[in-house]
């Protein structure tokens, strides 16, 4: 069954418990992936792929190299398409499949990847301004002026990201850490439903993985969803979250992490003994 029987508006009412679960997880989720395949020249990259993300929830996502981690993020987003299954948002009111990276994006799903990208030519302040949601095109910058309402969510933005006293440093002059976080400002200017974050802290020092855990957790408080993949299992305990191993494209085990460190195929295919 995929999820796209479940919105036949004429289909009669079943009393099949899993439809019935598969109509709930739909209309109450705000990501739902069902049965979702990927193949690229016979290497099946993900595997009847499923799961939900709901509403205000955040969620780490492990699993060892190829287990297709950045091809989920790719279908998500719209730059690869799945050879099968749902991928739908919102509640089930958009299929994501149908529509552009560019067209996913102005929905509400901002991803971030693993390695920085700033415009480091340019000031902190200057790059969150670029951002801004509804900000198109050089020329529209240039002679825009900017409102309260813009002024109060970059200074919002800061207060967030705690790069208040680098506004005026160019994007070029900061740690990798801090280049991290802003890129994650720029993401929030956008004001997204969905966040997809791709090994945030590689890199970073202990004490700027701690204070990326605590950002994430406040981006997810002020009602951010927030979907995580990382390898370092410090910083995903420090998350707290509900955590999905993925291996050969599909869901291996899912659970807290204690839970998931348990589990024998887990440890067999990825955290080891």
């Amino acid at each position: 069954m995929s999820a796209a029987d479940t919105l036949e508006p004429d289909a009669p009412e079943s009393n099949d418990p899993v439809l019935a679960i598969a109509k709930k997880d739909l209309t109450e989720a705000l990501l739902y992936l069902d049965g979702v395949t990927v193949t690229f020249d016979g290497f099946r990259a993900l595997n009847a792929l499923s799961f939900t993300v709901d509403p205000g929830e955040m969620r780490a996502i492990i699993g060892p190299n190829g287990a297709g981690k950045t091809t989920m993020m790719d279908v998500i987003t719209g730059k690869t398409r799945p050879d099968k299954g749902d991928v739908f948002f919102a509640g089930g009111t958009t299929d994501l499949t149908k529509l552009d990276e560019t067209q996913i994006a102005t929905l509400g799903i901002g991803r971030k990847f693993q390695k920085p990208t700033v415009f480091e030519m340019h000031t902190v302040i200057d790059n969150l301004r670029l951002a801004l949601k509804g900000q198109r095109g050089a020329l529209a910058n240039i002679f825009k002026r900017e409102t309260a309402a813009e002024r109060d969510k970059i200074d919002e933005i800061f207060e967030t990201i705690k790069l208040s006293e680098h506004r005026d440093r160019l994007g070029g002059a900061l740690s990798h850490g801090q280049k991290q976080w802003l890129e994650i400002g720029m993401l929030l200017a956008q004001d997204p439903k969905l966040l997809l974050v791709d090994e945030p802290v590689a890199g970073m020092t202990d004490a700027e993985t701690a204070q990326t855990a605590e950002l994430l957790r406040e981006i997810n408080a002020n009602g951010h969803s927030v979907v995580v993949v990382e390898h370092d299992m410090t910083f995903v305990r420090d998350l707290g979250v509900r955590v999905m191993c993925l291996h050969e494209g599909s869901v291996l085990a899912e659970g807290t992490l204690d839970q998931v460190s348990a589990n024998e195929r887990v440890i067999e295919v990825y955290l080891g003994r």
